[in-house]
């Protein structure tokens, strides 16, 4: 037999069923540590894109049952926080909800009776800061410091405090002077629950653009090698046809078939032939119209070259002999070709 909830409890059962109703992304974070006007700031910045219920774990058992979903996957959805609460988004999926609420997330200087989530190690620096009681302060707690320079100067890399252990005395605010805040505040999402599947940080903390990369990369893979096995789909075929053609071609061309594709090429390959030809004749072998088209190739290329600027010490000497002068009735290699 359920126990009955007292009259004043039925509020919160009741905002919690509509949250929990609305389906989307639920999730269960943990807002301990959290001072009050932060999380006020904390609950206005994130109000349009979703719903944060503060509630006793008995509670949101209670109005999760009532939705007829499983309280064992909300039990362990809870998790290790030391002050849950019920998160509620149409708008993000488990994995943006991840990111967004990590943004929230800040340091702040330990406090005695804090747990230290990692090893804290001072490194070897130059502290900046100037002489003064600080010295005897850094030694006191276990770090070396001395002066040097006129500023405060850290002598080794010094763990401070080990993972696990609590913060004692004045270490936290010393650390704090040395601008290491090792205490993280914020909205720690525990797990969310999506579509029936429960997912927690250690799946949800990916690198996005890493993953990205990663994806295009392998479809790039996956592209490349269905068009070299010749793997016809709606994808492919439209770069193999192209390849196919392309191959085609060139076939083509060094057939030496005619066709209106490839009449274009063999007329190219037979006028730059023609012009490397004439190139190599006196000018005087040539008419007007062949030489026109010789002095634009030569200034395409010289524009395309990369131009050189030699100095000489004298101009090249005109040459002695006259040339001999050609029959009338030859108008040039122009006539040979048109």
């Amino acid at each position: 037999m359920k126990a009955k909830a007292a009259p004043w409890k039925h509020g919160t059962i009741s905002k919690l069923n509509a949250d929990i109703a609305k389906g989307g992304t639920l999730a269960i974070i943990d807002v301990h540590g959290i001072p009050a006007g932060a999380m006020l700031g904390m609950r206005k910045s994130l109000r349009p894109t979703m719903s944060i219920r503060v509630a006793k774990k008995t509670l949101m058992n209670r109005a999760w049952d009532e939705a007829n979903l499983d309280t064992d996957i909300l039990e362990d959805m809870f998790g290790n926080a030391v002050q849950p609460a019920l998160v509620q988004t149409s708008e993000y999926d488990s994995f943006k909800l991840f990111s967004e609420l990590k943004k929230t997330e800040a340091g702040r200087a330990a406090k005695p009776g804090d747990i230290a989530p990692k090893d804290i190690i001072v490194e070897k620096q130059d502290t900046g800061m100037a002489p003064g009681p600080i010295v005897g302060d850094l030694n006191s707690i276990g770090i070396p410091a001395k002066i040097m320079k006129g500023s405060v100067h850290i002598q080794k890399d010094t763990v401070a405090i080990k993972e696990g252990e609590t913060f004692e005395g004045d270490l936290g605010m010393m650390l704090s002077k040395l601008g290491i805040n090792p205490i993280v505040t914020g909205l720690k999402l525990i797990s969310t629950y999506e579509e029936g599947t429960k997912f927690t940080p250690d799946i949800l903390d990916i690198d996005t653009d890493g993953f990205r990369t990663e994806v295009i990369g392998a479809v790039s893979a996956t592209f490349n090698l269905a068009c070299n096995i010749s793997w016809f789909t709606s994808l492919t075929m439209p770069t193999l046809l192209s390849k196919a053609s392309s191959e085609a071609m060139n076939v083509a061309v060094e057939a030496g078939v005619m066709t209106d594709k490839t009449l274009p090429l063999f007329i190219g390959r037979a006028n730059a032939s023609m012009l490397g030809l004439a190139s190599k004749l006196d000018s005087s072998a040539l008419d007007d119209e062949l030489a026109t088209q010789l002095g634009a190739a030569a200034s395409a290329a010289a524009v395309s070259a990369t131009p050189v600027a030699e100095e000489t010490d004298s101009a090249p000497a005109e040459a002695e002999e006259e040339e001999e002068e050609e029959p009338e009735e030859f108008g040039g290699l122009g006539d040979l070709f048109g």
